[in-house]
């Protein structure tokens, strides 16, 4: 009977152990990396004084790496230039990346620039660390309003400079199966 219940004890116990090790195992695996990401804030160089902030918080989740139109987040922008200008918050509706760049696009939801809202835009950001770059896709335009249907993950060269220690974009590259 002693022999019985010496079994029994270490059975139990070599089943709570192992039931304890497969939960940490479960809760302790590494999470697997999103299929891409574009993250930070940042200010433009401008040497008139211009005021002008991009903010991303854009992600594509890894089950959908087939799909960057699945991407999630939101991003904004404002520029103002002597108490005058306006602001945007786009919902993201694309994200593609590739190393260290990314373009993002959305369709504005909140704006205080009139026409705005409603309008889709897209954001390049180059991630070069101390010296990020970033270009928008109403660029030639001059303002997102007068930007007639654009399509989803367009925008324009990364031709602005990022004010000096303002700089903090995080690109996530996209590695989609081809």
């Amino acid at each position: 009977m002693k022999r019985l219940t010496k079994i029994v004890v270490l059975g139990s116990a070599l089943l709570l152990t192992a039931g304890a090790a497969s939960a940490a195992t479960a809760s302790d695996a590494p999470r697997q990396r999103e299929a891409a990401a574009l993250t930070g804030t940042a200010k433009l160089y401008r040497s008139a004084g211009d005021d002008i902030t991009f903010s991303f918080d854009a992600h594509l989740a890894a089950r959908d790496t087939a799909d960057p139109m699945k991407a999630t987040g939101t991003f904004e922008f404002s520029h103002y230039l002597n108490g005058k200008g306006a602001r945007a918050l786009a919902k993201v509706d694309c994200l593609v990346t590739g190393g260290k760049v990314a373009v993002v696009s959305g369709v504005i939801t909140e704006s205080d620039l009139p026409g705005a809202e409603g309008k889709r835009v897209g954001v390049t950001v180059h991630d070069l660390g101390r010296h990020d770059r970033l270009g928008y896709s109403w660029a030639s335009t001059g303002s997102p309003v007068e930007t007639k249907e654009l399509p989803k993950c367009v925008s324009s060269a990364p031709f602005e400079k990022v004010l000096k220690g303002t700089g903090d974009f995080t690109v996530v590259p996209w590695q989609p199966e081809l």
